[in-house]
C-alpha cells in the first residue's frame, strides 16, 4: 500500500479528480473556504490552539487541510509548537500537489515550503520551527492503530462515504476515539448516519450542524461528553 501513488485527472476547472474514487480532492465551490468552515470552526479553532497543540487528520489530499490550519496557527500568533499528523493512502506527486494548490492564490506562500519537503519525500516534515508535519503512508485501517500519537483534533477528510467507505469504518472511527486526547474534538463535511453512530460509539458526543454553502449538513464530534 505505501508504494502507491494517486491517479487522477484534471477538471476543466482546474480541480483534480480521484480515479480511484471518483471524487474530486476539494470542493467545486470556493474549497478553501469550505476548509475553514469544517474543520477550522468544527473544531473551534484557531480558539483552542495552544503550544503543543496537535491535529490529526484522515486524507492529507493536496494538503489543503494543513495549509489552512498553518495560515490560521500563524495568524493567531500562538506561541508555541503545532504538531499535524495526517494518515495517506495514496499521495500525489510534489508537481500534482503544486498544481494542486495554485488554485488558492491566498495560500500561495505557505504552499511553497510544503511542495519542496514534498518532493524529498521525507517524513516528518519540519515545516517551520515551530511547526512539524508527518504524513504516515499506507492504509490508515493498518497505520492508525500502530500510532502512538493523540489528537486534540481531527480533520475527517477522505473521500465520500460513498465512494471511500473505507475510511469510514466503524473499526477506523473507534481508532480515531482511542487516538484522541481529552477534550478532543473532529469534524467532517459529511452527515452520514453510519459516520455518526461510529463515532459515537467511539465515545464522541456527536452533533449535525449546517454544512458549507450548499451542503445542508456536516459533522462536529467532542470526545469523552457524556450527554444525559
Amino acid at each position: 500500500m505505501q508504494d502507491q501513488q494517486a491517479d487522477l485527472e484534471w477538471r476543466d476547472s482546474g480541480v483534480p479528480v480521484s480515479n480511484q474514487f471518483d471524487d474530486p480532492y476539494f470542493s467545486l465551490d470556493n474549497g478553501l473556504e469550505e476548509t475553514r468552515h469544517v474543520f477550522l470552526t468544527g473544531n473551534e479553532l484557531p480558539t483552542r490552539f495552544c503550544d503543543g497543540f496537535h491535529i490529526g487528520e484522515l486524507g492529507f489530499g493536496t494538503g489543503l487541510g494543513f495549509l489552512t490550519a498553518v495560515q490560521a496557527w500563524i495568524a493567531s500568533e500562538t506561541k508555541g509548537h503545532l504538531y499535524f499528523t495526517s494518515f495517506e493512502a495514496f499521495p500525489m506527486t510534489d508537481l500534482e500537489m503544486e498544481r494542486a494548490l495554485s488554485a488558492f492564490p491566498e495560500l500561495a506562500e505557505l504552499a511553497v515550503p510544503l511542495v519542496r519537503h514534498w518532493g524529498a519525500n521525507l517524513q516528518p516534515i519540519q515545516y517551520a520551527p515551530n511547526i512539524t508535519l508527518n504524513v504516515i503512508m499506507g492504509d490508515a485501517r493498518e497505520t492508525l492503530p500502530q500510532w502512538h500519537g493523540k489528537a486534540d483534533a481531527w480533520f475527517l477528510d477522505g473521500f465520500s462515504p460513498a465512494k471511500n467507505p473505507e475510511l469510514w469504518t466503524p473499526e477506523l472511527m473507534q481508532a480515531v476515539g482511542d487516538h484522541t486526547a481529552a477534550d478532543g474534538t473532529a469534524a467532517t463535511y459529511t452527515a452520514a448516519g453510519f459516520v455518526r453512530r461510529g463515532l459515537s460509539d467511539a465515545g464522541f458526543h456527536v452533533q449535525r450542524i449546517k454544512g458549507y454553502g450548499r451542503k445542508r449538513h456536516m459533522t462536529v464530534a467532542q470526545f469523552g461528553v457524556s450527554v444525559t
